[in-house]
């Protein structure tokens, strides 16, 4: 079958079966065309609450849909690819944390979205990079806070709010090896471009961008934007979303070096159309958590979406 024959397929199954389709700006384009939504950590966990589907199906990567679980523990949630894990997840287990956690007892702990149910658990907040300086801002500023597992976010929190927000060493693969020498680079090479960044980049990488903020933030910047040429220092699945809104505007991707023309997560591009067609034809791969560990993990994301909400970045 062709994509078109694919996703013909695929919308006659969703309904048939009463599912819905959650993509993240970093899924190919075939796949974030076939979504009834796509968007970034932020704006996929609220829609993950709010849908009347029966089954959710999760495209992205692991703890997505974890998170997606944990918010509906009464539907099925299947992911087309079981492998598509995270690296920033996989750099913070479940023990190790904990032991790192009792070194601070009288700290609370904010964790970044990104990372596994397990660690849900042992968090107070979970932010995303859309709300994660929000948050930190919504709290007592004596108050003290450990941050995980992103080093990059939580230290780029820590520089625009003054706090000192103790920070678990972990990062993500596709942000940690831009380098700032090589993104300077790019920017000599194409001066009358504007470059914005993820906060999961380091912050050498940081401090020469244009624009810092979330996927959501970066697509809305731009689309207010009057600059004509971007220069994107994130996964590359967001050119896609950039493209269809502002088919006049150029961008580029930063990358490692030379000798590549992409900055792809490999754990993301596991995902195909025909791995989502098998998916919700055979109703896998289902997610399984235990009724205690989702009781336990949801706590701290609910707070996340009533903070957001009392805020007003979601309605």
């Amino acid at each position: 079958m062709n994509t078109r024959e694919i996703s013909e397929k695929i919308n006659a199954v969703k309904k048939e079966k009463n599912a819905i389709i959650l993509a993240h700006y970093y899924q190919i384009p075939e796949i974030q065309d076939i979504a009834d939504y796509i968007g970034d950590s932020l704006n996929l966990a609220q829609k993950a609450k709010e849908t009347k589907a029966d089954i959710i199906l999760f495209c992205g990567v692991h703890f997505m849909g974890e998170t997606a679980k944990i918010l509906n523990p009464e539907k099925k949630v299947i992911i087309p690819d079981i492998n598509a894990g995270c690296s920033l997840a996989d750099s913070c287990k479940y023990s190790d944390f904990k032991e790192f956690k009792a070194k601070y007892p009288d700290h609370m702990v904010i964790s970044y979205i990104n990372c596994s149910a397990e660690i849900k658990t042992l968090s107070d907040i979970i932010c995303t990079s859309g709300n994660a300086l929000q948050i930190v801002k919504s709290l007592p500023e004596n108050q003290k806070i450990i941050f995980a597992p992103d080093k990059n976010l939580g230290g780029y929190v820590n520089r625009m709010t003054g706090r000192n927000m103790v920070l678990w060493d972990g990062s993500c693969e596709v942000h940690e090896l831009l380098t700032a020498e090589y993104t300077i680079k790019m920017k000599m090479k194409n001066p009358d471009a504007v470059l914005i960044a993820h906060p999961e980049c380091n912050n050498a990488v940081l401090e020469i961008a244009d624009f810092v903020g979330s996927t959501q933030a970066m697509i809305k910047y731009v689309n207010n934007s009057k600059n004509r040429k971007f220069l994107v220092a994130t996964e590359s699945g967001i050119i896609h979303q950039l493209v269809k809104d502002n088919p006049d505007k150029e961008f580029i991707v930063v990358t490692q070096s030379e000798t590549c023309a992409c900055n792809d997560c490999r754990h993301m591009k596991l995902n195909t159309m025909e791995k989502v067609l098998d998916s919700l034809e055979n109703e896998r791969y289902e997610i399984s958590l235990s009724n205690d560990l989702i009781k336990k993990a949801e706590k701290p994301i609910l707070k996340m979406l009533d903070i957001s909400k009392q805020l007003g970045i979601i309605k």
